[in-house]
C-alpha cells in the first residue's frame, strides 16, 4: 500500500462534498478532496445560481433539519463575510384537488411550531396580483423561505476548506476504492491515496462507487431543465415583493423572484427524461421550454419569452429521499445524496458526514436517511417522485 495518507478522503466536490471538506478541515483533520471534472462544472447538480431554502416540508423530520440548515448557512456567512441567505418568503400553491396534500405541510410545520399563513385564492390574488390562479387554489405562505446560491456557495466552501488546510484536486477521477485493513486506498489514473475515513458525495456517479464497497444501489437519473424568463416589470418580482413558489400538483413546478438579474427562473420538477451521466445531452430542450413557458405565461402573466435554459441531473432513490448515512459494514465511510433537494441543506451535510465517519452521535436526527432503508434496498418498492 503506497500513497500519501489523509484523515479524510472526499469523492465529489459539488455542494455536499465541498461542505464535507469545509467541516472536516475546520476540525483539524487532514482532508483530500477529489473531483473528476473541473471545479465549478455544470455536469451535475451544484451549478447555476439559485436554490430554494424553506421550513415548509411534507414531513416533520425534514422540517426539523431545516433549522440546522439555516444555522449552518449563517455559520458559513460568519466565516466568509459573504451573504448566502436571501429571505424572500415562500408560497406553496395547492390547486383544488391537488395531487400533493396541503395537510401534510401544515401538520409538519405545526409539529415544529413554524408559523405560516393559510390563504384562499382571493387572498393570494390580493397580495400578489402578479399571479393568475384558478378558483379553489389555496396557499401556504411561510415568511422565512428564501434563496441560497449554488455555484457561489460551493466555491466559498471550497475556499474555506483550503484555508483550513484541505487539499482539493479537480480532473482527478477515482477509479477504484479498496479497503486495506482499517484504511481505504483510492486509486486515480495517476496516483493512489490512503485515507482513514471516506465521504462519497458523487451524486449521479454514486452507484458504481458503492458497488465497489459491496453495497450496490439503484438510482434513477433524470436530466432536468431550469429556464429563465423575461419579465415586463422587474420591480414586481423582487425578493420581498414576490416570493419563491412551488406549484404543488402533478405536474409540479417551482420558481423564484429576481435574483442577480432582471429575469425569473422556473422549472418543472422531475420533468426530464431518464438518462445516465454518459447519455445526458446537456443541451436545452425546446419542447420542455415551451411547456414551461405555457404554464408561466398563464400563471404569471408578467412573464414573457425564454431567455435561456440550463440542464442539471437529479439522482433519485425509489423513495426520492436524501441519503446521509454510513455504508453497512463500513462505519468510516459516509454517503451523501441530495436527491434533488439537498442544496438547501448543503451547509449541514458536511457536518453530518464528519460526525458519522468519526463515530460521533449526529447533532441532528438523521436516522430516516440511512442507506439501508426499504426505499433503497427493496427492489419491489414503488417509485414515487412526488414525495
Amino acid at each position: 500500500m503506497t500513497g500519501k495518507q489523509y484523515d479524510v478522503g472526499i469523492i465529489g466536490l459539488g455542494a455536499l462534498g465541498s461542505s464535507s471538506a469545509w467541516h472536516a478541515s475546520r476540525r483539524g483533520m487532514s482532508v483530500l478532496g477529489l473531483e473528476q471534472f473541473e471545479f465549478g462544472h455544470d455536469l451535475g447538480a451544484s451549478h447555476d445560481t439559485s436554490r430554494i431554502i424553506r421550513h415548509s416540508y411534507h414531513r416533520p423530520n425534514y422540517v426539523a433539519l431545516t433549522f440546522a440548515a439555516y444555522d449552518d448557512w449563517y455559520d458559513l456567512e460568519a466565516e466568509t463575510g459573504e451573504s448566502f441567505v436571501t429571505i424572500a418568503g415562500g408560497l406553496d400553491l395547492f390547486p383544488q384537488d391537488a395531487y400533493i396534500s396541503i395537510d401534510s405541510y401544515m401538520n409538519s410545520m405545526a409539529a415544529h411550531e413554524v408559523s405560516f399563513e393559510l390563504l384562499s385564492a382571493d387572498e393570494i390574488r390580493e397580495r400578489w396580483p402578479q399571479l393568475n390562479i384558478p378558483n379553489g387554489t389555496r396557499g401556504l405562505f411561510q415568511e422565512r423561505s428564501g434563496i441560497v446560491p449554488a455555484a457561489r456557495s460551493v466555491r466559498a466552501m471550497q475556499d474555506q476548506a483550503r484555508r483550513h488546510g484541505a487539499e482539493l484536486r479537480d480532473h482527478t477521477a477515482v477509479r477504484s476504492i479498496q479497503q486495506v485493513g482499517d484504511l481505504y486506498e483510492l486509486t486515480t489514473d495517476v496516483d493512489s491515496f490512503i485515507v482513514e475515513h471516506l465521504v462519497i458525495a458523487a451524486d449521479a456517479w454514486t452507484a458504481p462507487l458503492l458497488e465497489q464497497l459491496g453495497f450496490p444501489i439503484e438510482l434513477t437519473i433524470t436530466e432536468e431543465q431550469v429556464t429563465y424568463f423575461h419579465i415586463s416589470d422587474p420591480e414586481q418580482f423582487r425578493p420581498g415583493t414576490f416570493p419563491v413558489w412551488i406549484w404543488m400538483d402533478d405536474p409540479a413546478y417551482y420558481g423564484f423572484p429576481t435574483y442577480g438579474e432582471d429575469t425569473v427562473k422556473a422549472s418543472h420538477d422531475v420533468g426530464g427524461p431518464d438518462v445516465t451521466p454518459q447519455t445526458r445531452s446537456g443541451k436545452p430542450d425546446p419542447a420542455m421550454e415551451q411547456s414551461l413557458k405555457a404554464f408561466m405565461n398563464s400563471t404569471f402573466p408578467g412573464t414573457g419569452d425564454v431567455v435561456r435554459s440550463k440542464r442539471c441531473l437529479y439522482s433519485l432513490p425509489r423513495d426520492r429521499e436524501m441519503v446521509i448515512s454510513t455504508v453497512p459494514n463500513h462505519p468510516k465511510v459516509a454517503v451523501l445524496l441530495g436527491s434533488a433537494q439537498g442544496m438547501k441543506f448543503a451547509a449541514s451535510f458536511g457536518r453530518y458526514a464528519t460526525e458519522l465517519i468519526t463515530g460521533q452521535t449526529p447533532s441532528s436526527n438523521i436516522d430516516d436517511w440511512r442507506l439501508d432503508r426499504p426505499g433503497i434496498t427493496d427492489p419491489d418498492f414503488e417509485p414515487d417522485w412526488m414525495s
